[in-house]
């Protein structure tokens, strides 16, 4: 079943305005031997009235708008009232839903085929369970009350706020026994680093909608179990480059983003989370100051990319960190003290063993007793390493030992990356890196630029679904300078720039049989088409202009994509590959490179092959067998239950909502 079934847009909705979703939906889900029936509504308390998004251009200029794209839901399975559900709508079904006895993530299954087959993937896992709420819980052991150093500028009395839909509610300390009883807002900010916005196809609109499916599931939960609602009150997207350092440390990048939030952020809050795309040297895969909500300066917490449930679940942990609760495999309540000063600031404490950071003063930390128990607790006691333990955690930690040099500790997700191996002396995986521009892939036809491979075919699956048209399209019609081939905008942005002949392949992206609207970016205008007759058959010429919130136009061919042997793309001219002033490594000349033992890295470092070592990858250091230990078998990878879940998609309103067949021939051009 094509995905457009599964769209819950309501059909009348203009193309110059944000999709309109329907108020109410249904599906029905069989995966494991049952079949789910999710009633959904959408969720109006996500996004407050004067909810804003903002990004940055190429030039670090911000941008902002009001308001955005809403089709996330909430809801249960029919018949289970101790069922819950969150999920989006906007390009399938993505997010969770729990039967009270299991938890189940659902996203669209890709295939790798040029058409979405309807197909999702459903994972099983255990059910997502936080404890019930503090029986004895007194006015100074609320979450709400006032945390971390009390440097919160807002007044004091009862601070109202408008949320969507009109509601309006009051934050205030809730007194016993209505703690239990009334429901608790927190005011939530995201902030999407340059790489996760790297990792989500350096799409606004896809990074975006992604975060906002991640805290509305995270809402979900704590709704269900803590009797409190998330409500998004604003969102950036750092689209050009990150405006702070994010490093590997994650203690480090949170004092950095905590600094960041108080000299540029303006919009008011509880709470300012980081989601980044980068690997944290942890444990863990997100961090937050203990009881800092509504303090300014340690109101916040950074969580590391993951799928949206895995992602949900690290927020609700930093999250819960913020409002005064210890993560102990469940969230639990702190202490029956109140939130103070003392207990607002993880990085001015003396190391807190048992946090899962490895702090001055510390060997290791597994984390709290039931962590340790899952993992690394026979390596690590009382946060010091164990008699002839070498480590506790990490990528190339096992059995307490460091991996051997050589171990795959990250695999490659394309042919531009490069597999990140142990070292032999380190329990932490090296950071993550990837093939140096100009390296050739796709059997040859493309090249890698950026970490991906390049070529006019695969610009094209990506942004319409099919192939690239035929090589007379781009000759003819970019050679034109018309609105239907051209080099770009002519000056001022008047008319169009005719591309010169040898330009011609890195102009205006011509696709065959494209559907009406891109995957990814803002349609402008309409899709073009021409026909064109040549060497007796007729050719499909089409393309159109989709735009990033940045400015940037997919509509145009890729930088960094092949135009003739040894030529590649750049500012839509084709030029040499030697004017592309590549970097080189060490140990490479005369067509040789890293000393033909190794891979040139986008750090312009060589990254050697099993068996060679040294800066140029020239000297021959054989790596020995090692010797297979008697005992248990290492686990696989894996104990998800995952199978291809057939999703059959019903629209519960007054009228049944017909989705778009997707339609298309094989073009007979190249």
């Amino acid at each position: 079943m094509a995905h457009d079934y599964l769209d819950t847009r309501v059909k009348n909705s203009t193309g110059n305005t944000l999709p309109v979703h329907l108020a109410q939906s249904c599906f029905q889900v069989e995966a494991f031997g049952h079949t789910f029936t999710l009633d959904l509504e959408l969720n109006h308390h996500l996004l407050s009235s004067d909810y804003v998004e903002r990004h940055f251009n190429q030039d670090g200029r911000p941008s902002q708008s009001v308001g955005g794209e809403h089709c996330y839901y909430q809801g249960r399975l029919r018949g289970l009232p101790e069922s819950w559900a969150a999920l989006s709508t906007c390009h399938g079904l993505h997010g969770m839903f729990s039967d009270g006895f299991f938890s189940y993530g659902i996203e669209p299954a890709h295939n790798g085929s040029n058409q979405d087959d309807g197909a999702h993937l459903i994972r099983k896992m255990p059910d997502i369970r936080l404890p019930p709420h503090c029986p004895d819980c007194t006015e100074h052991s609320e979450w709400d009350s006032r945390g971390g150093d009390g440097d919160d500028d807002r007044p004091d009395q009862i601070r109202e706020q408008q949320v969507s839909g009109g509601l309006r509610r009051s934050k205030r300390y809730i007194r016993k026994p209505s703690v239990q009883t009334e429901t608790k807002y927190i005011e939530l900010m995201v902030v999407n680093d340059n790489e996760i916005f790297v990792q989500l196809r350096r799409s606004s609109s896809q990074t975006k909608n992604f975060a906002k499916a991640v805290v509305n599931m995270a809402d979900a939960i704590y709704k269900e179990q803590l009797n409190t609602r998330i409500v998004l009150v604003a969102m950036e997207t750092w689209t050009s480059k990150n405006m702070m350092p994010v490093v590997e440390d994650p203690l480090i990048t949170l004092q950095n983003f905590m600094k960041y939030r108080k000299d540029n952020i303006k919009d008011q809050s509880d709470a300012v989370h980081l989601f980044s795309g980068r690997t944290f040297h942890s444990s863990r895969s997100g961090t937050a100051y203990t009881g800092g909500v509504c303090s300014l300066t340690r109101g916040g917490g950074i969580n590391e990319y993951g799928n949206v449930g895995a992602m949900a679940i690290t927020l609700c942990q930093s999250l819960g960190q913020n409002i005064g609760m210890r993560w102990n495999n469940t969230l639990l309540l702190g202490d029956k003290s109140p939130v103070s000063k003392k207990e607002g600031a993880v990085l001015l404490d003396p190391p807190e063993c048992g946090n899962g950071f490895v702090e001055p003063g510390e060997e290791c930390d597994c984390g709290s007793q039931v962590e340790c128990a899952r993992s690394g607790g026979a390596c690590c006691k009382k946060c010091t390493l164990t008699h002839d333990a070498m480590c506790s955690n990490g990528l190339c930690c096992s059995g307490c030992k460091y991996e051997l040099r050589g171990v795959v500790c990250r695999e490659v997700v394309n042919e531009c990356d490069i597999p990140e191996t142990c070292t032999g002396d380190s329990s932490q995986c090296p950071h993550n890196v990837h093939k140096l521009d100009g390296y050739m892939c796709d059997s040859t036809q493309g090249r890698c630029y950026g970490g991906r491979c390049r070529t006019h075919d695969g610009q094209c699956r990506r942004l319409w679904g099919y192939n690239s048209a035929d090589r007379f399209c781009y000759e003819k019609l970019n050679a034109e300078g018309t609105e239907k081939g051209n080099c770009g905008p002519g000056p001022e942005g008047q008319g169009w720039l005719q591309c010169n002949k040898p330009d011609v392949l890195c102009g205006f992206l011509f696709c065959a049989n494209v559907t009406t609207t891109p995957k990814f970016g803002d349609l402008q205008g309409e899709v073009t088409s021409f026909t064109l007759y040549h060497q007796n058959k007729y050719l499909d010429c089409r393309g159109g202009h989709a735009l990033l919130e940045d400015g940037s136009d997919l509509g145009y061919v890729e930088e960094g994509t092949p135009c003739g042997p040894n030529m590649m793309c750049l500012e839509r001219r084709c030029l040499p590959v030697a004017a592309f002033n590549l970097s080189t490594c060490s140990g490479s000349n005369n067509g040789r490179i890293c000393s033909d033992h190794g891979t040139c890295s986008n750090e312009v470092k060589c990254i050697c092959d099993r068996d060679y070592t040294g800066k140029d990858c020239s000297v021959f250091d054989p790596i020995p067998e090692p010797t297979v230990p008697t005992g248990q078998e290492k686990k696989g990878p894996s104990g998800t239950n995952i199978i291809i879940g057939s999703i059959a998609g019903a629209i519960l309103l007054a009228a049944i909502v017909l989705g778009g067949t997707g339609w298309g021939f094989k073009s007979g051009g190249g």
